[in-house]
C-alpha cells in the first residue's frame, strides 16, 4: 500500500529527534571518527550525521526504538548533510557517502519491522536540512544586500544530497526546518532536477519553522505566505516543526488545515528549550497539547522535533490511533 493510500485512512506517526537520542550516548571526538578520519586535521564531535558512517550501530538502534514506539515514518540522519553544513567541518568530499549511509540504515531497519508486521509497512523519510546559510537574508547587518550563498550553490548542495538519499533508497523527501522560503525553493528545484535526470520520483514533504510569536517563519513569511510560495510543487504534504512548542504551533497548523491542497504534518519540539537549552516537557505533557489537533482535525501526519524521545513517540502513536486523518483539501476547496 502507497503512502498516500495510508493517509486517507489513517494518521501517520513521524519519528521523533535524532539529536536528542544521540546525546543519550555521551559521545567523544574519537567515536565521530573511523580509520579514514584519524587524520582529519578538524574538530568533528557534534557532527551527528557523520555517525551514519562511523558509529552505525548507533543510528540503528535509535531507527528502532521509534519504531517500536509507534512511528510509521522514519528520518534519516542526514539533517545536516549537505556541502554548506558540512563545509563547518572541512567534510564536503563525504556528503554522498553520508546521505547514502543514512538512507540505507534506515532502509535496512524499516525493512526488518515492515517485514515483521506487514500490515503496517515502514517508510523512510531522506531529511534535509535548511543549511546553515540564508539565500534570502544577508548575515551582516551593515551590508544588507549582501549574500552569503547563492540559488544555484544550494540547488547544487541539494541535488549531492538528494542523489544520496535517493540511491540510498528512501521512500521519500522531507525539505524540513524552513526558516528561508527561498532555500526551500532551490531544495525543491534540486529534487526536480534529479527526478528529471533519473527517471525516478517519490513523494515530497516540507515543513516550515515559525521561530517566534509573530507567526512567521525567519525569512519573514506568514504561514500562508509559505504556503503559497512552495504551493507549486507536487507535495506530498506541507507542515511545521520545530521553534515553538505544541500547543504555540496549533493556530498556525490551523492555516495549513483551512488552505492546504496537501496533507499536513506537524512535528513540534518538546516545549520550549531551558535555560540549559534542554527540552523539560514530558511525555505526558506534550501528548495532551498534540491531542487538540488530533481532536481539530488538523493533520495527516504527526511526530516530535527537539527534546522528543521514544517516550513522546509512543504516547503521541497512541492518541493518532483514536482520530480520523484531516480531509485533505481540492485546490477548489482551498482558494
Amino acid at each position: 500500500m502507497s503512502i498516500e493510500e495510508i493517509l486517507k485512512k489513517r494518521i501517520m506517526v513521524l519519528d521523533g529527534a535524532m539529536g536528542t537520542m544521540i546525546q543519550r550516548y555521551k559521545l567523544e571526538e574519537k567515536d565521530f571518527r573511523n580509520e579514514q578520519l584519524k587524520d582529519h586535521p578538524f574538530p568533528v564531535k557534534g557532527n551527528n550525521d557523520l555517525l551514519s558512517i562511523t558509529r552505525p550501530e548507533i543510528i540503528k538502534e535509535i531507527h528502532r526504538k521509534y519504531f517500536e514506539a509507534g512511528a510509521d515514518i522514519a528520518e534519516t540522519n542526514t539533517f545536516g548533510s549537505t556541502s554548506v553544513a558540512q563545509g563547518d567541518y572541512h567534510l564536503e568530499h563525504l556528503v554522498y557517502d553520508i546521505n547514502l549511509a543514512g538512507a540505507k540504515i534506515a532502509r535496512e531497519v524499516a525493512d526488518e519491522f515492515t517485514k515483521k508486521e506487514p500490515g503496517k509497512p515502514r517508510f523512510v523519510a531522506g531529511s534535509m536540512g535548511p543549511t546553515t546559510k540564508l539565500s534570502s537574508m544577508s548575515p551582516d547587518v551593515n551590508n544588507p544586500g549582501y549574500r552569503a550563498i547563492t540559488f544555484d550553490q544550494l540547488v547544487t548542495a541539494f541535488k549531492e544530497q538528494a542523489k544520496g538519499l535517493l540511491d540510498g533508497g528512501v521512500d521519500l523527501f522531507l525539505v524540513e526546518t524552513i526558516t528561508d522560503t527561498l532555500n526551500a525553493k532551490a531544495a525543491l528545484f534540486a529534487i526536480q532536477e534529479l527526478f528529471d535526470e533519473t527517471g525516478q520520483s517519490i513523494p515530497i514533504m516540507v515543513s516550515g519553522t515559525i521561530t517566534d510569536a509573530s507567526g512567521r517563519i525567519l525569512s519573514g513569511q506568514t504561514t500562508e505566505a509559505f504556503l503559497i510560495s512552495v504551493a507549486h510543487a507536487p507535495l506530498l504534504s506541507i507542515g511545521l516543526n520545530c521553534a515553538l512548542g505544541a500547543s504555540a504551533l496549533r493556530p498556525y497548523l490551523q492555516v495549513l488545515g483551512e488552505k492546504a491542497p496537501f496533507f499536513t504534518s506537524a512535528h513540534p519540539n518538546a516545549g520550549l528549550p531551558n535555560e540549559f537549552g534542554q527540552y523539560d516537557q514530558t511525555p505526558e505533557d506534550m501528548a495532551n497539547q498534540i491531542e487538540e489537533f488530533l481532536k481539530e482535525g488538523l493533520v495527516n501526519i504527526i511526530g516530535g522535533c527537539c527534546g522528543t524521545t521514544p517516550e513522546h513517540i509512543k504516547l503521541i502513536a497512541e492518541l493518532a490511533s483514536k482520530y480520523k486523518p484531516r480531509r485533505i483539501l481540492s485546490m477548489a476547496d482551498s482558494q
